[in-house]
């Protein structure tokens, strides 16, 4: 079940940013991420803010907001949709 690892991610995040390259093969994780997880995860968090941000030629990255305007990113380059699905599980987990 491609879904098998989404879970709710608590409250602590706020907001989840994905900036992403629509062409470069760095951000192919990131959009296998978008298209196969994005529903469940979105499904399990409904009230969190996860934006997709697309800009040719750039570094894929996640971008994690917590309470008090911190945030924090990762650089998500050469990842599979596992990974970067994993990534986000850490950033939920993270204490700011």
């Amino acid at each position: 079940m491609a879904s098998a690892g989404v879970r709710a991610l608590g409250n602590s995040l706020k907001e989840l940013r994905i900036h992403i390259c629509q062409k470069s093969p760095a951000s192919q994780g990131g959009r296998d991420f978008m298209e196969k997880l994005y529903v469940p995860l979105k499904l399990k968090n409904p009230q969190l803010p996860i934006l997709l941000r697309e800009c040719s030629g750039i570094i894929p990255k996640i971008h994690a907001r917590y309470a008090y305007g911190q945030e924090t990113s990762v650089d998500i380059s050469d990842m599979g949709k596992d990974q970067v699905l994993q990534t986000v599980n850490e950033l939920a987990s993270r204490q700011p």
